[in-house]
């Protein structure tokens, strides 16, 4: 069975790829079909994310595994496509190079995608191109300097304080 997956550069031109992709590939193969594919060397680390409708980034599946001890995470090289995308319109977050992020949005377009003749993995369909530089992603929060309540309000004496009450 033969996957086609688009996945676009999240940066404000259109920087999109299609490719088709066997269900038995890695996580692993896909990662290098995408590197290959926006112009990347394909040496740094990445992940793949699950994600949801809202694009919401959850369970991780990376490159390598780097947690300590036998409960580690599975790396990608362990993980084939149909066990993560199962369903038309899944969605996978793809994060590229963790110094400067390059995030991809992962979507299944068509799942048992019939093409003759089409030797896989390869790519189907490309429009844009990558810049050379990842482009700079703001993180904005809340001015937390700006209280509207007193800085003593509510504070208790360390040294009263039993910790142990709530262990």
């Amino acid at each position: 069975m033969i996957y086609k997956i688009r996945v676009i550069l999240n940066i404000k031109e259109d920087v999109i790829r299609d490719f088709a992709i066997q269900k038995t590939a890695t996580l692993e193969d896909f990662h290098h079909l995408i590197t290959d594919a926006f112009g990347f060397t394909g040496n740094e680390m990445a992940s793949f994310y699950r994600s949801d409708e809202e694009w919401v980034q959850g369970e991780e599946f990376p490159l390598f595994d780097m947690s300590e001890g036998a409960n580690g995470i599975t790396p990608m090289c362990n993980i084939k496509i149909d066990q993560v995308l199962k369903n038309k319109k899944d969605k996978l977050i793809y994060v590229y190079d963790f110094f400067n992020m390059w995030s991809f949005y992962v979507d299944v377009i068509d799942i048992d995608f019939d093409q003759k003749n089409l030797e896989t993995p390869c790519l189907l369909f490309s429009l844009g191109t990558a810049p050379n530089e990842a482009p700079e992603i703001k993180f904005e929060s809340q001015d937390l300097s700006k209280n509207d309540f007193d800085e003593d309000e509510g504070e208790e004496d360390d040294d009263e304080f039993d910790f142990n009450e709530y262990m």
